[in-house]
């Protein structure tokens, strides 16, 4: 508990700072907007990716561009009950994405879960609770 609370507090500052999102229509197609993050058409409109690890079994990746934000997680599983246990909530998470609008259906690649936020979920819904909801999530 003594260092998950640094650790959800640098997440939490950093959600802040890089949720300064705005429109970008698609470069290729007229009047369609991708998440620049998911696609990465346009290597200048990507910025830096944050990495902000706990220790080797619990990080989190922060990557940003002009119009999304993708926060991929990976937990911390200790044994192999926590492994299945993991597995199971994170499965019955991602089969639901869609009541949760930001949750990604498929992890980052090494990640077990991904949120994906863009322009619109920042215009839609309040910054700060979007943000509270990813650090909820992981506490």
């Amino acid at each position: 508990a003594n260092t998950l609370r640094p650790y959800l507090t640098c997440i939490r500052n950093t959600l802040a700072a890089a949720m300064c999102l705005q429109n970008f229509p698609c470069q290729e197609v007229e009047r369609h907007n991708k998440p620049e993050v998911e696609f990465k058409t346009s290597p200048e409109l990507l910025l830096n990716p944050v990495l902000i690890c706990r220790n080797e079994a619990e990080k989190c990746l922060i990557e940003t561009s002009i119009n999304s934000l993708r926060i991929s997680i990976k937990v911390k599983q200790a044994d192999e009950l926590e492994n299945i246990l993991a597995k199971k909530f994170l499965r019955f998470l991602s089969m639901r994405a869609e009541a949760f609008e930001v949750l990604r259906r498929k992890p980052v690649q090494g990640y077990d879960i991904s949120f994906l936020i863009t322009n619109y979920h920042c215009e839609e819904m309040y910054k700060h609770k979007l943000i509270d909801f990813i650090v909820q999530f992981m506490e």
